[in-house]
């Protein structure tokens, strides 16, 4: 893979999530134009990566294996970020967040009832935390390792997974509060790109992504309905 097409993937992939948060959260919610965008953004992540490895990479269907240790990893870092999410949420949540205005945003997506909410959680634990782990690591880290040092392209793919949580996250907490969450959610993703390099699968990173998102959907569960 040359430098050149590296490029050009992360140029036509990294942006495209903001862009939708961007038009779907910000600019035009609810609306047809910004839930279009905002549709359009997810198909186009979701397709890129594979039809950019299949034709401008001229791939074939990786077959790699998970090298020794990594479920392990994924467990242990995974149950390690849940329990530091939860006593965070715990000791800060209430001081924190505006408990009403989150309420009052969780109504306005429909996730103010529990057979939603849980259906979203379900959703996002096992299929979103998947496509994440692929776009943002069996992809993008892949690309920006090809541009630069092994540490540098965990940075930079983890920088790029931490910009539109952090755009979609003013949207629903203050900006103190948004930038603490993506500060954490970039080290996550540095996690992650390290546990794809490391262990030459999504799947380990994908085990500690899906763990985290549990304990993360728990603690809005409290916030809500508890």
């Amino acid at each position: 893979m040359t430098k050149r097409k590296a490029w050009i993937s992360l140029l036509l992939l990294i942006p495209a999530p903001s862009i939708g948060v961007l038009f779907g959260m910000i600019l035009f919610p609810d609306t047809s134009l910004g839930k279009g965008v905002f549709i359009f953004s997810k198909i186009w992540m979701l397709l890129l990566p594979a039809l950019w490895f299949f034709f401008a990479e001229g791939g074939t269907f990786p077959r790699g294996l998970t090298r020794d240790g990594g479920f392990r990893m994924g467990l242990l870092t995974g149950i390690a970020i849940s329990g530091f999410v939860v006593g965070a949420a715990w000791l800060l949540g209430r001081t924190l967040i505006d408990g009403e205005f989150f309420k009052e945003t969780m109504a306005n997506v429909g996730l103010d009832r529990r057979g939603v909410y849980i259906g979203a959680a379900v959703y996002w634990v096992c299929i979103n935390s998947i496509l994440e782990e692929y776009v943002w690591r069996w992809f993008t880290v892949r690309q920006f390792a090809t541009l630069l040092k092994p540490t540098a392209a965990i940075v930079a793919s983890a920088l790029g997974f931490t910009l539109h949580h952090l755009l979609a996250m003013q949207v629903y907490f203050s900006w103190p509060v948004a930038m603490l969450c993506s500060f954490f959610i970039f080290v996550g993703g540095m996690l992650w790109s390290w546990m794809f390099m490391r262990y030459n699968t999504i799947w380990p990173g994908w085990l500690s992504h899906a763990l985290v998102d549990i304990a993360v959907f728990g603690a809005g569960y409290v916030l809500i309905f508890c």
